[in-house]
């Protein structure tokens, strides 16, 4: 097991990167818990829980809304959860971001834990402390900062994940790669056949790796509003594809760190061998490197994106393979691009 801490204004947080789901109740108070999963992650795994009441969501993208949140609080209500209950998210992602975002705002704060089951939750979503839902159109435009005080990254839980999944969590890598780590690129490049295998060696250095990236940004931005903006590569148009299109969310920022990255070569920052490398290595784990939108719908997407202001938006650019800086960018110029780099439906 290795062990990653973020410090922040709103807690402290400790990930623990091979721990197991069998293990929660050394984490967890011996009572007044209560867990929240979704039904896939309870038929596969609710046999491994800990004797505790659990409340069950449905599973997708549909569900990350405050209709699923006030649901969530009257089952906690129905079971007299108080100030001293502890909440324990158990699933991808969304179940994560919504059980903080629940736990954070029940009773004004409840304290709450992650066992994260996806390989884009234990890279992504259920580091660094953003809990939050949907709303209207709007992505994760509702939300918190606060830090679970601990998340379990169980590698053991991935074996049952349909193959999309993977590939999702792997998009996330590499963007993690791309950003900040050149050497962490190059072994991807190296070792991508073993990385689709779901070899255990090579997925644990991808997900330690990419949570020592982002929680090193966490750590000294945690309420984003300088160097954590980073993390948005490839997710301006990966959020506006995802919206449209309705594809995998990995599958959308692979899409969106291609457009990106030939943006950044066409303002002179990032060299065009560097954009191929991008396009290669994506391509060589089977994820797309362009897809078809509907331009009008995607332009809306993108005028709805919470990191614009104004006619402007805060976009993420490379000037090399471990190097990202962030600047606004005019809509216009993104628009320009998009009859380019999508094809029409």
């Amino acid at each position: 097991m290795k062990i990653l801490k973020i410090h922040g204004d709103t807690g402290s947080s400790v990930i623990r990167v091979g721990e197991t789901l069998e293990r929660l109740d050394k984490y967890i108070p011996p009572e007044n818990v209560v867990i929240i999963t979704d039904i896939n992650v309870k038929n596969l795994y609710g046999h491994k829980f800990p004797p505790h009441p659990v409340i069950t969501v449905e599973t997708g993208e549909k569900i990350k809304t405050l209709h699923t949140v006030e649901y969530i609080c009257e089952e906690l209500v129905a079971l007299g959860a108080d100030r001293s209950t502890f909440i324990v998210g158990i699933g991808g992602g969304i179940v994560c971001d919504i059980t903080g975002f629940v736990a954070s705002i029940y009773l004004r704060g409840v304290r709450f834990g992650f066992v994260s089951s996806t390989l884009l939750s234990q890279v992504d979503a259920s580091v660094g402390g953003k809990n939050g839902v949907n709303f209207k159109g709007y992505k994760n435009m509702i939300g918190v900062f606060s830090q679970p005080e601990f998340v379990i990254c169980d590698l053991n839980l991935l074996k049952t994940l349909p193959k999309k999944e993977i590939l999702c969590g792997l998009a996330e890598i590499v963007k993690h790669a791309v950003i900040g780590d050149a050497d962490l690129f190059t072994y991807l490049e190296e070792q991508y056949k073993k990385a689709l295998d779901m070899d255990m060696g090579v997925v644990e250095k991808l997900v330690y790796e990419s949570i020592v990236i982002k929680s090193g940004i966490v750590n000294r931005d945690e309420l984003e509003k300088g160097e954590r903006r980073k993390l948005n590569f490839g997710h301006t148009f990966g959020h506006a594809i995802e919206k449209t299109t309705g594809v995998p969310h990995g599958e959308a920022v692979s899409a969106g760190m291609v457009i990106a990255s030939a943006l950044s070569v066409k303002r002179g920052f990032l060299p065009a061998k560097d954009e191929e490398r991008i396009k290669n290595l994506l391509q060589n784990l089977r994820l797309p490197t362009h897809l078809k939108a509907d331009r009008k719908m995607v332009l809306d997407a993108l005028k709805k994106d919470k990191k614009r202001q104004g006619d402007r938006i805060y976009f993420v650019w490379l000037n090399g393979i471990g190097n990202a800086f962030v600047d606004r960018i005019p809509m216009g110029e993104l628009e320009a691009v998009i009859d380019k780099h999508m094809e029409p439906v």
